[in-house]
C-alpha cells in the first residue's frame, strides 16, 4: 500500500461526512442559498491567495527539481484561479469584495503556511494534498450525481470535476508518494497526521460557509 492509499484510508470517515454535508448536497441540486455560496466564494478567494503562497514555499524547499517546478506551477494555477475564476464569481453573485478571512479559513491557511514553512517539506506537501485530492473527489462525486437543470453553481462543479484539474491532482499524489517512500517512518507518520488535520479543516471550511460562521 502506498503512503497516499494509507492516508486516504485514514480519512475515509471524514470524506464520508464531507460528501454528505448539506452545503455540497444543496450545491449539487442547485438549491444552496446564494448567501451561503457568496460567503464560500469570499472565503475561498482569500484561501487561494494564501494556498498559493504555501505551494510556492514548498516549491522553493523541494529537493527534486521536477517537484520544485511542479509546486511552482501549482502555486501559479492557484493564483490564476483566484484572480480569474473568483473574479467572475464575485461579479456573477453580486459580491463587492473578498472581505476578511473568517475563522475556518483563517485557521486553515495558517495551518498550511506554518506547516509549509516550519515542518519537514514532506509534511508540508502532505498538508496541502487534501485541497487537491478532496476537491477532485467531491467534484467527481457531484458530477456523477443527477444534475439539476440550469444549476447556478455548474461552473464550480465543472472546474473541480474536470480532467485538467485531475492531472494536477494525480501529479500531487505521485510527488507525495515519492517523498514518503524516501523518508523515515517517523516523518511518514507526521505526514499522515498533517493530511488528516488538513482534511478536517476542509470539512470545517465548507461547514463554516454553510453556518455563515464569522468572528464574534
Amino acid at each position: 500500500m502506498t503512503w497516499t492509499e494509507h492516508a486516504w484510508q485514514a480519512i475515509a470517515p471524514i470524506y464520508k461526512r464531507i460528501i454528505e454535508m448539506p452545503f455540497l448536497a444543496e450545491l449539487s441540486k442547485g438549491t444552496l442559498a446564494q448567501e451561503r455560496f457568496q460567503f464560500y466564494i469570499m472565503q475561498d478567494s482569500g484561501y487561494l491567495e494564501h494556498f498559493g503562497k504555501a505551494l510556492a514555499l514548498l516549491g522553493a524547499r523541494a529537493a527534486a527539481t521536477e517537484d520544485a517546478l511542479a509546486f511552482m506551477r501549482f502555486a501559479e494555477n492557484a493564483l490564476v484561479v483566484e484572480s480569474l475564476l473568483h473574479e467572475s464569481y464575485l461579479k456573477d453573485f453580486g459580491i463587492p469584495d473578498k472581505g476578511t478571512l473568517e475563522p475556518a479559513c483563517h485557521h486553515y491557511v495558517h495551518f498550511l503556511k506554518s506547516t509549509a514553512a516550519l515542518d519537514a517539506v514532506e509534511i508540508g506537501m502532505a498538508a496541502v494534498l487534501p485541497c487537491f485530492w478532496i476537491y477532485k473527489a467531491v467534484g467527481d462525486h457531484i458530477s456523477k450525481s443527477p444534475q439539476a437543470p440550469a444549476n447556478p453553481y455548474q461552473k464550480w462543479i465543472d472546474t473541480y470535476g474536470g480532467e485538467e484539474f485531475g492531472i494536477a491532482v494525480r501529479q500531487a499524489i505521485a510527488i507525495c508518494d515519492r517523498a514518503a517512500s524516501a523518508t523515515t517512518e517517523q516523518t511518514r507518520a507526521a505526514m499522515t497526521k498533517a493530511f488528516i488535520t488538513a482534511s478536517r479543516l476542509e470539512y470545517d471550511f465548507w461547514d463554516g460557509a454553510y453556518q455563515l460562521r464569522m468572528w464574534k
